[in-house]
């Protein structure tokens, strides 16, 4: 049995994470901080803070006997392509899966958020990968047109202070308005915490509403080679 060390910006991501993956053989030790949720509107502060948390916070997990890391939030991840090369087990990050489904196809996407300090990481990373292996810069603008950010105000305060139903509710309505704005594109819940309102817009609208969680398993599947209980 493995360890993996999940490392949240919230402890309502840990309900998800053991849900997801509890078929599994693997142990799951969580770790919760919010600090940089918390510091993201103060002048001073930039990516170049999000780096140093974040590595400090790898480095201690992996010394703390974990095989592997998932970072679930999107905020954590933006800079794991710097920060996930200073430890020596695997870091993979709550839109890895993505990223290899985005790789694998053609189709339009839109990218819906609650955290607007999110944002411009996650969609950055999202055209970077896009963009690996294409020759030349047409390409390259073609591929970082193919996804789109959406941001549904007024909600992330809610997961924040508790307000789960609340957020739920909101999340699911911006979803769903997504989805029959934009019949003709794939709807992605891009943070962790929208998961269930995905499901939720999804069975609403019958259309489909990706979420971090569809694909995670059978992804750490692949990737760790976990086995089933």
């Amino acid at each position: 049995m493995i360890t993996i060390g999940c490392y949240h910006a919230h402890y309502s991501n840990i309900a998800l994470i053991e849900e997801a993956l509890a078929s599994y053989e693997v142990e799951l030790v969580h770790y919760v901080d919010p600090g940089l949720d918390r510091l993201k509107q103060d002048k001073n502060f930039s990516e170049a803070v999000i780096r140093e948390k974040v590595s400090q916070t790898l480095k201690w997990i992996a010394q703390c006997h974990a095989d592997a890391i998932l970072v679930t939030c999107t905020l954590f991840a933006a800079v794991l392509a710097h920060e996930a090369q200073h430890v020596s087990i695997p870091v993979i990050g709550i839109d890895d899966p993505l990223l290899h489904k985005l790789q694998q196809d053609s189709q339009e996407y839109i990218l819906a958020f609650t955290n607007a300090a999110t944002v411009e990481g996650t969609m950055a990373r999202i055209n970077e990968a896009l963009q690996q292996g294409e020759i030349n810069e047409q390409a390259n603008v073609a591929a970082a047109s193919r996804t789109k950010a959406a941001l549904i105000p007024g909600t992330f305060e809610l997961i924040m202070r508790g307000d789960k139903e609340g957020y739920m509710e909101m999340v699911t309505t911006g979803l769903q308005q997504l989805a029959v704005q934009s019949p003709e594109k794939i709807i992605v819940a891009a943070q962790l915490s929208m998961a269930p309102a995905a499901a939720l817009a999804s069975a609403n609208t019958g259309s489909e509403i990706y979420s971090p969680l569809e694909s995670l398993a059978s992804y750490l599947e692949q990737q760790l080679n976990i086995g089933r209980r």
